[in-house]
């Protein structure tokens, strides 16, 4: 199979080129593997999406067969609210050709307004969860649930997209060269996955959660400076409880947020079929009492008593030495 043309090269996006019966008609996303153009099929006309490589992808196996693992993946794919991907047998090279869908990515959607009204978070929320019980019915763990991945038209409507990172139950464990790309993004990567465990579903849902608590609040639950100070924060801290970011958030709403965002999978939804019931009938949802709320303070700020601990411990020293002046110049010491 060859090379797709230069022109199809990353960051090429304003450029209209065709790729066998495919006329490109702009990139319209680009990730750490691929690019994404919006397409017309020249024999029937319809619209679709094309995912082409980059050819760091091509050149390195493991990432060549991530991607055909997700061409895989997608072809067994059919669910309303996950993005289809079509056969295409007789291609010239490596891409994919994957069904247009209109709207924003929920990226796009939150940098534009900073958060959602519960309403519209919940609809979208139980959407992606809809698609996340499908898949993980068929044995398949996304891993990599974040706004970017995630489709909504003007009717809240969603699909999740990408599956470059996705895990098959029974399928041939596949490893990047990196560490990043495939853990996941380190916002919504989940405790076990920053320890090095695979993921299981109970992942996927804590990624969820991570998103649900940025659609109602507007930021992240954990952040630091870099992305490994984050992937520590979430193994170490708790988030701001979210009824401090927005007190108008309920607290049955906080509660899945915390159940959904618990450090331990074991103590997390164990389906998405769960976690939609409570978001579906939030009157029925009991509310724990949790240190993590009542006690809740900023790590900076629990840093204090160790930080004058150590003050003290300098000051010793001095102290000792200053007594000792004291002594040797008091009329005591003085009449000897």
């Amino acid at each position: 199979m060859n090379s797709p043309p230069t022109n199809l090269e990353r960051g090429a996006r304003d450029t209209i080129r065709q790729i066998d019966s495919f006329r490109l008609e702009g990139c319209v996303a680009e990730s750490a593997m691929a690019s994404v153009y919006r397409a017309t099929d020249l024999r029937d006309g319809r619209q679709v999406a094309i995912k082409v490589p980059h050819r760091s992808a091509e050149t390195d196996p493991a990432l060549a067969e991530r991607f055909r693992r997700e061409e895989e993946i997608g072809a067994g794919l059919d669910h309303p609210n996950v993005m289809r991907t079509f056969p295409n047998p007789a291609r010239s090279c490596l891409y994919m050709v994957m069904e247009w869908v209109p709207g924003a990515l929920l990226r796009r959607i939150l940098s534009e307004r900073g958060k959602l009204s519960q309403e519209q978070a919940i609809r979208i929320t139980v959407g992606i969860l809809d698609a996340l019980e499908y898949i993980h019915s068929r044995g398949i763990v996304h891993r990599d649930l974040k706004p970017e991945n995630i489709m909504v038209d003007e009717n809240d409507q969603v699909k999740l997209i990408d599956f470059g990172i996705a895990s098959k139950h029974g399928a041939k464990r596949l490893t990047y060269s990196g560490i990043s790309p495939a853990m996941g993004t380190p916002d919504y990567i989940s405790p076990e996955q920053v320890r090095g465990k695979r993921g299981d579903q109970r992942s996927d849902l804590y990624a969820l959660g991570v998103m649900l608590y940025e659609m109602l609040t507007g930021r992240t639950p954990f952040s630091g400076p870099t992305p490994l100070a984050v992937m520590n924060e979430r193994l170490v801290g708790h988030p701001l409880p979210p009824r401090k970011a927005d007190p108008s958030i309920t607290p049955q709403l906080q509660e899945i947020l915390y159940r959904a965002l618990e450090r331990e999978p074991k103590n997390r939804y164990p389906t998405a079929h769960e976690f939609k019931l409570d978001l579906t009938h939030l009157d029925r949802v009991g509310v724990a009492e949790r240190p993590e709320i009542s006690g809740w303070r900023p790590r900076n700020s629990r840093r204090f008593p160790t930080v004058a601990v150590y003050l003290l411990l300098a000051l010793i020293p001095l102290l000792l030495f200053a007594a000792m002046m004291l002594l040797a110049h008091s009329p005591q010491a003085m009449g000897k």
